[in-house]
């Protein structure tokens, strides 16, 4: 079997991001399938070109994982506007790149953003293969509960854009449970609903490991209380409340230090921010490498999960959380909804309202001064990631779900 993806922030293992469909195309392609990415030549994360390296599948069938790169123009960070251009260019660039890619059984586009899943759509309709979905965000609803998507015009079109691809779909695949639901309240039949949640490689995290020669670089020693915030720098992610509670634990609690780690639209302000408020107390290292990930994690003390107080973002599993539990480490999350039911679940964590500052400094402090509790929640929740988010497994269903689209096997929606 060949699948074909379209996916505008496709991410490899030499890049910072989500490795989801790098995972799970590298791990199917051990079992023999070969994978397509079309992506863009520019990351998704700084806005600025990118390397591309053709093959990413294993080391036994390297040329298994093939990427080809669509041409997209370096304004995706300068408005709101010119990130939609962005996205209008790769939909056609991608078109052009899926229509000559090698043979292929099955053509799947993932949203957001939602511009690629049409491309997507496009080049199935054209080589008369079935089309499979993924959902990975609600969008249109969540540009919409955030403000960035207000235009009444722009609102109707998205929607009409939504439904549209959402008829024409032979399957879904969705990575948080929540958005089953979302799916089914939008009259799509359960049968053409998986569910492939987002996860984690957690071979490729020590949970013993401390990252000592990470501490070093940061100038830390044992006293210290590192906690990390490790993923994208936008404004859903809600970072001023980090910095807020930092300025709390300033003075009152100088062993705990904040690290950011990631890149994005917001990241200027953020350092901005950090300067003007004196904020000693926290590092913005910027965008590292996936494979550099569980160093970063060895060496902090618990770690960090935030999103605006969002309706809509309680139906999300982040990514980010899960890298946090295989790491052993325990999670201070301030996401409600789905993941919080995870996270409590597992015993991994502790919960903070979205947007409370005052109550995520006082977290933070009674972990730093009550390490062995923490240290508990860490492993707690690498026992639980290990045996319900292991993305090794979730490969195994991912592959069953291309097979079926791709023998046909699968019903079509209906308007």
């Amino acid at each position: 079997m060949h699948c074909l993806l379209i996916h505008q922030v496709f991410v490899g293992p030499d890049e910072a991001g989500g490795t989801r469909h790098y995972d799970l195309a590298r791990m199917i392609a051990e079992s023999g399938h070969d994978f397509t990415v079309v992506t863009s030549t520019v990351s998704y994360l700084t806005g600025e070109p990118r390397a591309r390296t053709p093959f990413l599948g294993p080391a036994s069938r390297p040329e298994a994982v093939r990427v080809l790169s669509g041409w997209t123009p370096r304004t995706l960070h300068r408005s709101f506007a010119w990130r939609v251009v962005a996205f209008l260019v790769f939909m056609v660039t991608s078109i052009q790149k899926g229509l000559f890619a090698h043979r292929v059984d099955l053509v799947m586009g993932t949203s957001p953003p939602i511009f690629q899943a049409v491309s997507a759509w496009i080049v199935a309709a054209l080589r008369r293969r079935p089309f499979l979905l993924e959902i990975r965000d609600l969008w249109p609803d969540f540009a919409i509960d955030m403000g960035v998507l207000r235009n009444p015009i722009l609102i109707r079109v998205s929607k009409w854009l939504e439904r549209f691809l959402y008829c024409r779909a032979d399957h879904f695949i969705v990575n948080s449970p929540a958005y089953r639901e979302y799916l089914l309240g939008k009259g799509i039949p359960d049968l053409m609903i998986s569910v492939v949640p987002n996860g984690v490689d957690v071979a490729v995290f020590d949970p013993a490991a401390r990252g000592g020669a990470f501490r070093a670089e940061l100038g830390l020693d044992e006293r210290d209380f590192l906690v990390t915030y490790a993923g994208a720098l936008g404004m859903a992610n809600d970072i001023p409340t980090i910095l807020r509670a930092a300025t709390r634990l300033r003075g009152l609690a100088p062993d705990i230090r904040i690290l950011v780690v990631g890149d994005g639209k917001e990241r200027t302000s953020i350092e901005e921010a950090v300067a003007r408020e004196g904020l000693t107390n926290v590092s913005v290292l910027g965008a590292v490498p996936k494979k550099k990930v569980p160093e970063v994690l060895a060496a902090s003390d618990a770690c960090l999960a935030t999103l605006m107080d969002i309706p809509m973002f309680r139906t999300t599993y982040p990514n980010k959380v899960f890298d946090y539990m295989a790491a052993g480490r325990p999670v201070v999350l301030a996401i409600d909804g789905v993941i919080r039911e995870v996270v409590e679940t597992a015993q991994a964590g502790v919960f903070v309202q979205p947007g409370d500052d005052q109550a995520l400094a006082s977290v933070l402090s009674t972990l730093a001064t009550n390490r062995l509790a923490a240290s508990r929640m860490g492993v707690q929740g690498r026992l639980y990631v290990v045996e319900h988010f292991d993305r090794r497994k979730q490969s195994v269903a991912f592959a069953e779900v291309l097979l079926k689209v791709a023998s046909g096997r699968v019903g079509r929606a209906t308007d």
